[in-house]
């Protein structure tokens, strides 16, 4: 590897921002470091489409195990990187989940992340210089929104053991930056989908049923509340706004968003329309997927970022459904040819 290289580490890499943010890296030059909790999969199929790629491009991706629940192996593995930038995208990432499983959700999201920052801090006066430091908040931040669109400046009332953990983690960047030993940055992004997206997210179980459904894989689709309205955009577009505040001189705070919002219901009716079917057909309602307390609408303003960053999504929402459809549509058709054709319930 090249002294002179620009390291970045990612927590979180195997996800589907993880993957997209590699793939931007790397195309600037960077020597990537990526950290990967250790379990009887490692999860790195989001990775596997990199192997393609220049062997120079390859070289420049290595992966480390480790944990957002272990300090010490954090201060380990950051003193052996010595970023110049670090991603910390780690989290347990499903707001449903999160009501099932709090405790866990807030040692990743929350204490895993003052985990982070502190061996970040210790590090730095070792190296003697400053690691550039991106938090990945979440529109869930806002849940019960007091104003539409949300701002950076709204205030947030989260409505999830998710979003509470996410709150703790965005404010203590906050509190590091605003006590001068971080230079620290928080994405606020709303709803951000891709074909990488995982299965049990709204917007990847409805492309995937989808194309199961085209292909007589499967007979039905139950979901939640199909009037919950979103703020949807693409993955790709929006690593492209992480990367862009860590080259700012002065860290600081951006909603990450499209400023248009969709129901759930039209995600079907566009998803379904795709492949020439009626989401009325079949679409379910059932009440277990509905959140204990629910977050009806979310609506961002990029516009601090399209101002300061120069950022603003290229890919629009009938492009996104398009995408992950088609993308369904080519899974299941492999799925059928390795004789994975046995028909799924509702």
């Amino acid at each position: 590897m090249a002294d002179d290289a620009r390291r970045a580490l990612i927590t979180g890499i195997t996800g589907q921002d993880g993957s997209y943010l590699v793939e931007w890296l790397l195309a600037r030059g960077y020597e990537v470091h990526g950290m990967v909790r250790r379990s009887s999969s490692q999860g790195l199929d989001r990775l596997r489409h990199l192997a393609p790629a220049p062997p120079e491009a390859r070289q420049r991706l290595l992966l480390h195990d480790g944990d957002m629940g272990d300090a010490g192996g954090l201060a380990r593995l950051v003193l052996e990187v010595a970023p110049h930038e670090v991603y910390n995208l780690a989290a347990q990432s499903h707001v449903r989940v999160s009501f099932d499983q709090p405790t866990y959700t807030a040692d990743v999201n929350a204490v895993g992340t003052l985990r982070l920052i502190e061996a970040i801090r210790g590090v730095q006066d070792t190296l003697g210089r400053q690691i550039r430091f991106y938090q990945a908040s979440s529109s869930e931040l806002f849940g019960r929104v007091a104003e539409s669109p949300q701002t950076e400046l709204t205030p947030f009332h989260p409505r999830s053991p998710y979003g509470v953990a996410k709150l703790y983690a965005h404010w203590i960047t906050v509190n590091a930056r605003e006590s001068g030993w971080l230079h620290g940055s928080c994405g606020i992004l709303f709803n951000h989908e891709s074909p990488r997206r995982g299965e049990e997210f709204v917007t990847r179980k409805i492309t995937r049923a989808v194309a199961r459904i085209s292909l007589g894989m499967q007979k039905k689709l139950a979901l939640g509340n199909l009037e919950a309205l979103r703020d949807w955009g693409f993955a790709g577009d929006f690593v492209e706004a992480m990367w862009l505040m860590l080259q700012q001189e002065v860290p600081d705070d951006y909603v990450v968003a499209t400023g248009e919002t969709h129901s759930v219901r039209e995600f079907c009716e566009k998803a379904f329309a795709r492949v020439g079917l009626d989401y009325l057909d079949f679409v379910e309602v059932d009440p277990r997927f509905f959140r204990p307390a629910e977050v009806d609408v979310l609506r961002g303003s990029p516009e601090k970022a399209r101002r300061q960053l120069g950022w603003q999504p290229r890919m629009t929402f009938d492009e996104l459904v398009a995408t992950m459809v088609d993308a369904d549509l080519d899974l299941a058709r492999r799925e059928l040819q390795q004789g994975i054709s046995i028909t799924v319930g509702p």
